[in-house]
């Protein structure tokens, strides 16, 4: 059992070996904050890579650059919604789907993707927010809110690798949906800004997902190589 499991983790290594360098990382990024820094440190930390309004104003290429290398989870309180969370965002987006991505396309095309995805669905996010906000939809507080980590690149991910499957594909995609939809709060005139930029990340994942299918079933399956004819004497 010891040597098969050391096995398929040598196998996906060597097959995903970016990905498991970024899992790694946040991995480390995530103890570092949880288990070395204090709870003020770490929320400084926090709030320092968020990319709400404020953050994005004033310094937005270190917020969006820092707010992919940390996940918004838990690893030990598995009953929470926040683990359920993780689960979704770093084990099936990242550890599952990114990997399988970076096996499938390369580790430029899958990275490509998903930094396309974090970026695309903050930036589309913030004109919904300042109509919000002029609007009061939302309260003035969403302007320096918490709000980081891998969900929107995830999102996308997951949402481009379910039109990928060959089978139960539209059960796949129905589920991508259905996180950030149960899972937001639809109290107010609009769902919440997270919500918001996890149905924009889908859709961007969604596009891209049938681009990468028609290109595959436009150049077709790789030709079987034929062995050449024996010369004749």
């Amino acid at each position: 059992m010891i040597r098969r499991a050391a096995r398929a983790l040598g196998t996906y290594v060597s097959r995903s070996p970016v990905t498991t360098g970024y899992a790694g990382l946040l991995l480390s990024t995530h103890l570092w904050c949880t288990a070395v820094l204090s709870t003020a440190d770490a929320q400084r930390v926090m709030l320092g890579v968020s990319t709400n309004l404020d953050n994005l104003q004033d310094h937005p290429l270190r917020v969006l650059a820092g707010s992919v290398l940390f996940f918004d989870g838990t690893l030990t309180e598995i009953t929470s919604e926040a683990f359920a969370g993780t689960l979704i965002t770093l084990g099936l987006g990242v550890i599952v789907c990114l990997a399988w991505l970076e096996r499938r396309y390369g580790a430029r095309r899958a990275y490509a993707l998903f930094v396309l995805g974090h970026l695309a669905a903050t930036l589309l996010t913030v004109p919904v927010i300042h109509v919000a906000l002029a609007q009061g939809w939302y309260p003035e507080s969403v302007r320096h809110a918490t709000d980081f980590g891998i969900s929107y690149g995830a999102e996308t991910v997951l949402a481009a690798s379910a039109l990928l499957l060959r089978r139960a594909r539209w059960l796949a995609a129905a589920g991508v949906v259905a996180w950030p939809v149960l899972g937001g709060d639809w109290s107010g005139t609009l769902p919440d800004f997270t919500t918001v930029g996890h149905l924009l990340a889908a859709a961007i994942g969604f596009v891209c997902g049938a681009f990468l299918l028609r290109a595959a079933r436009r150049t077709g399956p790789a030709p079987v190589p034929q062995p050449e004819p024996a010369p004749v004497e």
